[in-house]
């Protein structure tokens, strides 16, 4: 592998971290991956209507009632976030 190569390489995964928010960086602490892969998990579940069908069969709710239950869901998925140093 030749310098050029690792350049493109690591332009490429800069351009990709800037374009998609759940790709990550160097600075994401634990909190913020759990909650993009929440996040993204919930919004997959609203997007695809048979997974939300089989959802709300599941849980014996509506589908309206399930989309709204994931949306709300979707604003604190793991929580409060911990308290940060102020170092």
């Amino acid at each position: 592998m030749q310098a050029s190569d690792r350049f493109n390489i690591n332009s490429q995964l800069e351009h990709l971290q800037a374009k998609y928010v759940g790709t990550g960086h160097a600075d994401l602490n634990r909190f913020e991956w759990a909650l993009n892969i929440q996040r993204d998990s919930y919004a997959s579940y609203i997007g695809h209507y048979p997974v939300l069908a089989y959802f709300a069969i599941a849980e014996n709710e509506s589908i309206g009632r399930e989309r709204y239950n994931f949306m709300q869901k979707m604003l604190l998925p793991c929580g409060l976030p911990p308290e940060r140093d102020e170092d």
